[in-house]
């Protein structure tokens, strides 16, 4: 379907699938497996907690009321008021809140080992003591301990392996050490002795308590889905996104996912590999889950790019039907054109998703101040701007926006995403050339911008500016930068550099905003989104950070 210029899409952007419930005190909502409850330090990925926090102003002042393991699935609680933080803390103390998990384990297990306190109880069930201490990562269990002090679970037998488990107390990991120290860890539990699977097989799936209203009993379920484990974990995508509003997005990130090397990415109907050897297409297909792709294509890892033509480096199809040199995906609503015949890149990095909702949004993070009023008639400036990804968000938001690049083919393409979401290009401009060299142009000529987006390549080199490496020059690019930022202006930094650590980027960016003189009033560090998944198989490679000035 066209859209006439001049009649901008309407976005209308709603709670993400994982919420549950919410009122005025609540925030509830279902963690998939993998994904951590917080993050485990300042540029780690975000868990669920900093990604909610930081999506809506209505949710800054959520709190942390209790948690789960990142490879626990289930109902998850967060407070929005004071009441609700005050009343839940005690609640939890003083054990009034009820708790349900489910599991799958050993069938044949099930024995007290002499590091628990076993009772058997009617219909096969167990009610197991102990006392735990922290060894390292694990939590170590004895049989005898100081009273009041224990861990105390119940489990209950469902079916052929599964189990239902009580914690009648709150101590770290109490479910998966019973479960072991019974002779039955839990299926995954790589750390108490489970058997390899693609997940930790708990699930929290339902949570009882007493609302901070008005005291009456409230309770929320979700099903684990274990009777059925080809439809079980859900994943991120199922968490993250509605499909009205986005349908692009990284399903397989390599080791994170069981397939080192491998990485997968949904773009509307089709399935986009990326590995460095051959792979089949039906195993990737298995890997994917519920979802069924029209086509799937293979694009090779290569470090090579530049030296190689558009068709050697384009996506080649392994299975299903042929792709149209171009069509659409969604994003937060906005509609993009890519295509798998450009080349190398298709035409959006995905990675960059939430940065260009925030633009969108008008909203970076809690306690980060947007200009007031949002970009509604705000001037923008988006350099290497690729296809002009932030540029539509910015105009969609309001803002009238200069999207600058070192390529005709990408500006062309910008145009399009503009008409495709109903925004009139003649109304913004397009500027064709070197990045450094415009920056300085429009800083003599006294041009200020509410926004600066700054996303440039690992490594340029162009006539005009030399070289350029975001290794050792990013402090260098936010000084040029800051001389077309407007006082109050916000900037926003991004690179991909893999050696640059967090930290040192920073640092950087720091010291050469102010090295032009401008002092930083606020900043929000945002590492790569939750479908990027971070961990010690796969370390960050994006950093990206706003940052808001104080005048000249």
């Amino acid at each position: 379907m066209s859209v006439a210029p001049n009649d901008p899409v309407r976005i209308v952007i709603t709670a993400p699938p994982c919420v549950l419930h919410e009122d005025d005190d609540l925030l509830v909502v279902h963690k998939p497996a993998g994904w951590n409850t917080h993050s485990p330090s300042p540029h780690a990925g975000e868990g669920i907690y900093e990604w909610l926090r930081h999506r809506e102003p209505r949710w800054a002042r959520l709190a942390i009321l209790h948690r789960l393991d990142k490879d626990t699935s289930g109902v998850l609680v967060f407070g929005k008021s004071e009441r609700a933080n005050r009343s839940l803390t005690a609640q939890f103390t003083d054990r009034d809140v009820s708790k349900e998990y489910h599991l799958r384990a050993n069938a044949r297990g099930w024995r007290p080992s002499a590091s628990v306190r076993g009772e058997a109880l009617p219909g096969g069930g167990w009610r197991v003591t102990s006392w735990l201490d922290r060894a390292g990562e694990i939590q170590v269990s004895r049989a005898t301990g100081t009273p009041g002090s224990e861990a105390v679970t119940e489990f209950e037998p469902l079916s052929e392996g599964l189990w239902l488990a009580r914690p009648l107390t709150g101590r770290t990991h109490q479910i998966r050490v019973h479960a072991a120290a019974m002779g039955a860890p839990i299926l995954g539990d790589r750390l108490y002795g489970g058997a390899p699977s693609h997940r930790l097989w708990l699930h929290s799936g339902r949570i009882e308590f007493a609302h901070p209203s008005d005291g009456r009993r409230v309770e929320f379920r979700v099903p684990s889905g274990f009777e059925r484990p080809e439809d079980c974990g859900g994943g991120f995508a199922a968490a993250m996104f509605g499909d009205a509003e986005t349908n692009a997005y990284r399903v397989l990130h390599g080791a994170s996912s069981g397939v080192p090397g491998v990485y997968a990415e949904r773009l509307a109907d089709r399935l986009l590999v990326l590995s460095e050897a051959a792979v089949e297409a039906d195993v990737v297909a298995a890997k994917v889950g519920g979802w069924q792709p029209t086509g799937i294509h293979r694009k090779q890892w290569r470090r090579d790019v530049r030296l190689k033509t558009v068709e050697e480096t384009s996506p080649v199809k392994i299975w299903g039907a042929d792709a149209p040199a171009r069509f659409e995906i969604r994003e937060n609503g906005v509609r993009y054109e890519v295509s798998l015949s450009e080349g190398y890149s298709y035409g959006l990095f995905l990675d960059q998703r939430d940065n260009r909702r925030r633009l969108l949004r008008g909203h970076v993070g809690a306690g980060f101040p947007f200009p007031e009023g949002g970009l509604a008639g705000r001037e923008v400036l988006n350099c290497f701007a690729y296809t002009g990804g932030f540029s539509v968000c910015a105009a969609l938001a309001g803002a009238r926006v200069t999207t600058l690049d070192l390529s005709r083919k990408y500006l062309d393409w910008a145009r399009r995403n503009f008409e495709l979401n109903g925004l009139d290009p003649t109304g913004h401009d397009f500027i064709y050339g070197d990045c450094f060299d415009w920056i300085r142009r429009l800083a003599k000529k006294g041009r200020q911008y509410a926004v600066v987006l700054l996303d440039p390549p690992t490594f340029s080199r162009s006539k005009e500016s030399g070289d350029f490496r975001a290794e050792s020059d990013y402090g260098r690019l936010a000084t040029l930068a800051a001389g077309v930022l407007a006082p109050g202006g916000v900037l926003f930094a991004s690179t991909n550099a893999a050696r640059l650590e967090p930290e040192r980027f920073l640092a950087e960016v720091r010291a050469g905003l102010g090295k032009a003189g401008r002092r930083v009033r606020a900043e929000h560090y945002v590492p790569q989104p939750p479908d990027f998944p971070v961990g010690r198989e796969e370390p960050a490679y994006l950093k990206t950070v706003w940052i808001r000035v104080d005048g000249d």
